[in-house]
């Protein structure tokens, strides 16, 4: 199969998967599911990660999966513009300094995902009402990238 076929089956995937969470009901209790993180108000999911790909200690092959990453980040978003228009870029910097003060109630599902994702594209699901939220973990934090989304019901601090 060519590249593009392939980047058009992942992303077909991918918005696959943001569908059936936009309409799933939202699990009782903090945990885990059969597509990843969960809990009252939202689903949290990793649409891809780098985990065993065994990227090169000369930081080549990490450089090409970040701009894979990215581009299927991006392509994801094109999909989800068309359906709900632009998406709103958002910086989840301040909502990550913010859930680091224990004087501060940042929900759940914002803090976990700003732990990872420094910047999200963001929309309201028009069909469900959910906010839908997609990014790339921050290829300095960690060993491992991810393509992260949220569908939640509890807008973003």
């Amino acid at each position: 199969m060519t590249t593009a076929l392939l980047d058009f089956m992942t992303t077909e995937w991918h918005l696959a998967t943001l569908d059936e969470l936009c309409v799933r009901d939202f699990p009782a209790t903090h945990g885990w599911s059969d597509v990843g993180a969960g809990g009252p108000g939202y689903h949290l999911v990793v649409l891809e990660t780098t985990r065993g790909l065994g990227t090169g200690d000369d930081g080549s092959s990490r450089e090409e999966i970040a701009r894979r990453f990215a581009a299927c980040r991006e392509g994801v978003s094109r999909r989800l513009g068309e359906r709900w228009g632009e998406a709103e870029p958002k910086s989840l910097d301040g909502v990550f300094l913010r859930s680091e003060d224990p004087g501060e109630r940042i929900p759940k599902p914002w803090a976990y995902l700003s732990a990872y994702v420094r910047h999200v594209d963001l929309w309201k699901a028009d069909d469900s009402g959910r906010w839908v939220a997609v990014g790339v973990s921050d290829p300095a934090e960690g060993p491992d990238l991810q393509l992260f989304a949220l569908v939640t019901d509890l807008p973003p601090p």
